[in-house]
């Protein structure tokens, strides 16, 4: 598996707007994604494809979300309102997107040009007003007069035939989504259908982002919902979902990628249920909160646990990079996660340091300039880690060495390498704001008697025998949020002029 493959994550709804009015999926110039690809991106993930009810979007008009839309959109209208994509009608494509030739269409280009199409998969709920609850609400968690009454915000009247009660989809730790109804994971005719809605997918697409992929596991269904377990006496099964339906999946398209956004410490269990790949956004928080202690022990992990993991420094659910974090600081973050194992998940307008974050019931935003320090500095970063060594070496966290005893800045300094074949690319970077120094050292056997560190941020050279580098490692010094990416070239033939 890649070590440190990338993946694009799209708004399609309103990104699709750039290239015309009333323009399909299957009419986007390939040269958009060629130019993906040139930067290094291995997916596209294409978020928020599917239909939508229509009666849906009165949800996305509530005060708290005015509120939001104001702000980052100050000339609004109820108009640009296109409702939630992860409250969705049934797995058909948007109507304004196309349809599934249209789709099929995209893929095919996708993966001409060397690029895998990811779409959503949405395991926990429907939209409330959507046809499938209207089909089929015994698919979904039932509720009754009494629990409504105690809990209103939880459950509520469908427009389903016989005005059903049913529980909206839910997070144990917040309200419950109202555009939403709960897909009911304690019934096997549910789990059947929602495994075939998955195996209909593998048919269009080279892979799925599961969304709040923990909420159908088990032990997190039954202590969400403990009313409607007790009261219905629904039999916890034996097995997990995600364990039957990856399991099902594979068995229809081996190679079919399954990413789950996932939180509560729950990855290495997801990934041991067969996800190839699983959100951690403790890394998020951690170049937020200038915890360098925690990232470097993070890193510490198993590396096949590692591999797997997804990284981000924003997506649609976070604040932009350049917002939470500040210019330098981002600029320092990216170098770290973009060197670290790990599938790299980068949002639309990342790229060019965008500083606003659109909620995504918004069908339009206002034109952002970026940063062109932002972008260019993205360029070469991306240039630098499409180099095999990320992709393919092994990984080395590193313990950066103090300079002198009076000076304990290198626990400012975040330090690890790779290496491959005759490669050795190492990465420096201060996270923090003061002036910090340390010594690194590497403990490589098999380097030559006399190398060369280059700074590939720099250009600047440094000539030194291995011996020194082994043993007493060479000085780096970063002002605040300064970072090094420094290439160790074992090919290259040494000259006689080495510092001591």
């Amino acid at each position: 598996m890649n070590s440190n493959p990338k993946l694009y994550e799209i708004n399609t709804r309103v990104w699709i707007k750039q290239f015309g009015k009333d323009i399909k999926l299957s009419e986007i110039p390939v040269e958009y994604f060629e130019n993906l690809k040139r930067k290094g991106f291995d997916y596209i993930w294409l978020m928020g494809v599917w239909k939508i009810p229509e009666e849906n979007i009165k949800y996305a008009l509530s005060p708290d979300l005015i509120k939001t839309y104001k702000k980052c959109l100050h000339d609004w209208k109820p108009e640009d309102v296109i409702g939630s994509p992860y409250a969705i009608d049934s797995y058909q494509l948007n109507p304004s997107l196309g349809n599934f030739d249209d789709i099929l269409i995209l893929k095919t280009k996708l993966n001409s040009i060397g690029l895998k199409l990811i779409l959503d998969f949405i395991p926990n709920h429907f939209g409330a007003d959507s046809s499938v609850v209207k089909s089929f609400p015994h698919l979904f968690l039932q509720g009754n007069e009494q629990l409504l009454k105690e809990n209103p915000t939880s459950y509520f009247r469908s427009n389903t035939k016989g005005k059903i009660i049913l529980a909206h989809g839910k997070d144990p730790f917040f309200p419950a989504w109202s555009d939403t109804a709960q897909v009911n994971y304690f019934s096997e005719q549910t789990r059947k259908y929602m495994i075939e809605q998955l195996i209909q997918l593998t048919g269009y697409c080279d892979g799925v982002r599961c969304d709040m992929a923990m909420l159908p596991m088990n032990n997190i269904f039954q202590n969400t919902w403990p009313g409607p377990i007790n009261k219905f006496n629904l039999k916890k099964p034996k097995t997990e979902f995600w364990y039957d339906a990856i399991k099902q999946v594979k068995k229809v398209k081996p190679n079919f990628t399954l990413i789950a956004e996932v939180y509560w410490d729950l990855e290495a269990e997801l990934q041991d249920l067969g996800f190839d790949y699983t959100y951690c956004k403790h890394y998020l928080d951690m170049f937020i909160n200038n915890d360098v202690f925690g990232i470097t022990n993070n890193l510490k992990s198993d590396f096949n646990y590692l591999k797997k993991l997804v990284l981000f420094l924003e997506n649609h659910d976070e604040d932009r990079a350049v917002t939470a974090l500040g210019s330098n600081k981002s600029m320092a973050a990216v170098v770290s996660f973009l060197t670290m194992p790990g599938m790299k998940l980068i949002y639309d307008g990342q790229l060019e340091g965008k500083k606003i974050k659109y909620p995504v019931q918004l069908g339009r935003t206002s034109v952002e300039k970026g940063s062109k320090t932002i972008k260019d500095f993205y360029t070469k970063i991306l240039s630098i880690v499409s180099n095999d060594v990320y992709n393919k070496g092994k990984f080395f966290v590193l313990q950066p060495g103090i300079f002198n005893e009076q000076d304990e800045s290198n626990k400012n300094i975040l330090a690890w390498y790779w290496h491959y074949k005759n490669e050795i690319k190492i990465t420096v970077v201060n996270y923090s704001s003061r002036h910090s120094k340390c010594k690194i050292k590497i403990p490589c056997n098999s380097l030559p008697e006399k190398v060369v560190l280059k700074d590939m941020l720099t250009k600047a050279n440094l000539r030194m025998t291995s011996k020194k580098l082994n043993d007493k490692g060479f000085v780096v010094q970063l002002k605040g949020y300064q970072s090094r990416i420094i290439e160790i070239d074992l090919m290259k033939v040494i000259g006689k002029n080495v510092h001591q």
